[in-house]
């Protein structure tokens, strides 16, 4: 079993610039969203910033941060 990979310390003198966290998606209620799997939807309810709940249709779906596979329109 190997171990997961630990992050790099960058140094304050390296040529080479620190990696940027990409930003945290934010998400209202009421807005229209699509999602890589699932396909267009409503955000029905927000639960801080851990996850949002949508509407698709058919179902009702708790999408957990990070929302990769989910961009507002």
């Amino acid at each position: 079993m190997t171990k997961p990979a630990a992050t790099r310390r960058n140094l304050p003198t390296s040529p080479f610039k620190a990696p940027v966290a990409p930003p945290i998606k934010r998400f209202a209620v009421g807005d229209r969203v699509t999602h890589d799997e699932h396909g267009l939807g409503r955000v029905i309810g927000i639960e801080d910033e851990i996850a949002v709940l949508v509407d698709f249709g058919p179902f009702q779906k708790r999408i957990t941060s990070p929302f990769a596979k989910m961009t507002t329109l």
